[in-house]
């Protein structure tokens, strides 16, 4: 993901509801967690806005996801989420997929995370 510009409004709530009392990387880790658990309202319909080098969506691709993966397969900084695609259920990295149908809150949180992610921040 490419860097992206400062957002006040989106690093103070990250700062004071994801981040808030976090003083190190696994906090930081539990605090994201805990923030898109609470606020991802699945199931709901996205594409994948991006492709990676482990993931198999191409840009474009539109999935059903399903659930945010348990923190214990989350690796190298990056959420997963268990998607519907093809017939098939798999994890692929949150960052790479934009909802299309789904709760404010849920496109919040995804916005939120890429955000942070695009400005290079890491557990």
């Amino acid at each position: 993901m490419k860097q992206i510009p400062e957002n006040k409004d989106r690093e103070e709530r990250i700062a004071n509801e994801v981040t808030v009392d976090a003083y190190g990387s696994e906090e930081v880790m539990v605090g994201w967690l805990t923030y898109l658990q609470d606020n991802l309202a699945c199931p709901f319909h996205a594409e994948c806005i991006a492709e990676m080098k482990f993931s198999p969506l191409r840009k474009g691709e539109k999935v059903t996801v399903l659930e945010l993966v348990d923190a214990d397969e989350n690796l190298g900084g990056e959420f997963f989420v268990l998607i519907e695609w093809n017939g098939r259920k798999m994890g692929v990295p949150l960052a790479q997929l934009k909802p299309l149908k789904g709760s404010k809150e849920t496109q919040q949180a995804v916005e939120d995370w890429q955000y942070w992610k695009a400005r290079g921040y890491q557990f």
